[in-house]
């Protein structure tokens, strides 16, 4: 284990070897993330790290799904509000106590608040959304009100009378 970096309990980091690696500095350039980094600038955050759960939204003929991971984060954590057209999921994932005799060979997991919003098309019963938290999943689902969900429409112009035509 001679190649990873060594964090002690404050979060310093060294490193087990003193010469330079062209090979540690590609893998960290090619870990970088574009997206993340131009957000950073963007919103002027200036922590590195900060815990933001991804999100999947799908649309089915009945409701909206959404769906995040949140591992590690309790379901009194999490706020869900919904406020006209715009949805917001906020929380937070709490930092586990460290002691300053731990070694950490890595220390890849991220905690702290997040905040994330989605604006939703019209049509969403709000009376009748569903909030899950179970096994680290949060799982949301937004109906759709019944005026909105697609209708077959049957061809022929007029109602079905039970007819044959000759």
């Amino acid at each position: 284990m001679a190649d990873l970096p060594v964090r002690r309990g404050g979060g310093e980091r060294m490193t087990a070897r003193r010469e330079w690696d062209p090979f540690h500095r590609m893998r960290e350039l090619i870990s970088a993330d574009p997206v993340e980094e131009l957000s950073r600038l963007l919103t002027g955050r200036a922590d590195t790290g900060g815990f933001t759960p991804a999100f999947d939204v799908k649309e089915t003929k009945d409701a909206y799904i959404f769906k995040a991971d949140l591992p590690g984060v309790d379901e009194k954590d999490v706020d869900v509000t919904l406020t006209g057209d715009r949805l917001t999921v906020s929380g937070k994932r709490e930092v586990e106590q460290q002691d300053s005799s731990d070694r950490f060979y890595t220390y890849e997991r991220s905690f702290g608040s997040f905040s994330r919003s989605f604006t939703l098309p019209e049509g969403v019963d709000a009376e009748q959304v569903d909030a899950q938290l179970r096994d680290g999943v949060l799982r949301l689902t937004l109906p759709k009100r019944p005026e909105v969900q697609p209708k077959k429409i049957k061809l022929g112009g007029g109602p079905d009378t039970g007819k044959a035509k000759a």
